[in-house]
């Protein structure tokens, strides 16, 4: 079984072709589940953020099995039939086994989003493991694979000063309104959402000085709630018209599916007003109308303005020492994978011998019917003792050997050379399984 990932981003896609496929929670995990069902799938999950979706799945072969994901995911796009082979396949990626767990960890590091370093995407990577176990479509490999990603991001943010690089993407989006109206320190904020991203976009304005945070929800309760946690005040959404006028920042990051804000709202609720207002869509699809750029006094900040001038902000991070990290995490799971691959093998020849033994030890009692209990459990101790002596090296061995480079399969060899049953070595790892999925 092997790791297969197949996704779009902001690197292999631009924000209109990522706005088509962005999904609601229910589509999320309606994707993960229809995954799942594939016949050579094992295991599946998904990480969908504001500009990446990636399904992660455990397969028994690679072709059949990119297809079919391929094509699950290109479904749910608003791309007509006719439109996907142009539009939307030539920004898929593909990542296979040793590729797709290097992948992952960059991702979870923070080395493949659009701010580099920013944190936020170790949340979004747990989403992605909670996702999958509440499905029931997490099993042992992508549970080990993403609980190893954690702590790479962990790690990574630990070990370096990453977090000074790229703290998260509402603080870049900030640091580019600060060019519209200002220092946000003594500024009016108003935020639009109360999930995550909002929650990040509240904590940091009022790091900042904000004056007066506005928290704006569908749902009023969430919306006080949130607010509370940072002593701000909150509105439904229809009362937004009431503080775009005199509003200094607005961030909107609802996900909605949908215009939160129109051109012609904003206008009327600004009237003659020419003072300067910095808008920050943050939501995927977008919940801004990209028309109130051109109101008097309105500068728009959104995905495809941060992904335009973040693009070639990497080169200048400090960002060494997160690289070598994820390398050094990747060679150790792909050697303590390589190993676990030959435990199956190594257990089915230890039973086979345990075996062999006790089923000479009943020969020789049987031919000596007068030794006493004493005597027969001092032979069967001495035949185990050389059984295991004989067993020791090669098991060793075939560990070590598994973890170089090369073409051979020391596994297969064992297997091969004690002609060892494949169904006993495929038991070895089912029992294993079901507990985890159980």
């Amino acid at each position: 079984m092997s790791v297969l990932v197949v996704g779009v981003s902001h690197k292999t896609a631009p924000v209109a072709v990522l706005e088509k496929l962005a999904l609601s929670p229910d589509g999320i995990s309606k994707l993960v589940a229809d995954v799942a069902a594939i016949e050579h799938v094992a295991e599946a999950t998904a990480i969908a953020t504001c500009n990446r979706i990636e399904i992660y799945a455990e397969v028994d072969r690679f072709h059949g099995s990119v297809e079919e994901v391929s094509r699950l995911l290109c479904e749910r796009s608003e791309m007509a039939t006719s439109d996907i082979t142009s539009e939307l396949l030539p920004h898929l990626y593909v990542h296979y086994d040793d590729g797709a767990v290097s992948h992952l960890f960059h991702v979870a590091a923070g080395l493949d989003s659009m701010v580099v370093g920013e944190g936020q995407i170790l949340g979004q990577t747990r989403d992605a493991l909670r996702i999958g176990q509440e499905l029931g479509t997490v099993g042992p490999a992508l549970n080990s694979l993403f609980q190893q990603a954690l702590r790479v991001g962990k790690r990574s943010h630990a070990e370096t000063d990453i977090d000074r690089a790229a703290p998260s993407m509402v603080s870049a989006a900030l640091d580019h309104a600060v060019d519209v109206v200002g220092s946000v320190e003594g500024s009016r904020v108003v935020v639009i959402g109360a999930g995550a991203m909002a929650s990040l976009a509240v904590s940091t304005a009022s790091r900042r000085g904000a004056s007066e945070i506005t928290v704006v929800n569908r749902t009023e309760g969430n919306a006080q709630r949130l607010a509370d946690e940072y002593a701000a005040r909150s509105l439904p959404l229809d009362a937004l018209a009431d503080v775009l006028g005199t509003a200094d920042v607005v961030i909107s990051c609802t996900g909605a599916i949908g215009v939160v804000i129109s051109a012609e709202e904003l206008a009327a609720a600004r009237g003659a007003s020419q003072r300067p207002l910095a808008v920050l869509d943050l939501a995927l699809p977008h919940d801004v109308d990209p028309a109130v750029a051109s109101l008097e006094g309105v500068s728009l900040i959104d995905l495809r303005y941060l992904a335009d001038t973040l693009r070639d902000s990497d080169a200048d991070r400090e960002v060494g020492g997160v690289r070598q990290i994820v390398a050094e995490e990747i060679t150790a799971f792909a050697s303590a994978r390589r190993q676990a691959s030959v435990t199956p093998t190594v257990v089915a020849l230890r039973t086979m011998a345990t075996g062999v033994v006790e089923a000479e030890a009943e020969r020789l009692w049987t031919r000596l019917p007068d030794l006493d209990e004493a005597v027969r459990a001092e032979v069967l101790q001495t035949v185990r003792r050389v059984a295991d002596k004989l067993l020791h090296q090669p098991t060793v061995r075939v560990k070590e050997l598994a973890d170089t480079d090369g073409a051979v399969s020391y596994a297969a060899a064992l297997a091969e050379l004690f002609a060892l049953d494949p169904d006993a070595v495929t038991a070895v790892t089912r029992p294993v399984v079901q507990e985890e999925r159980g």
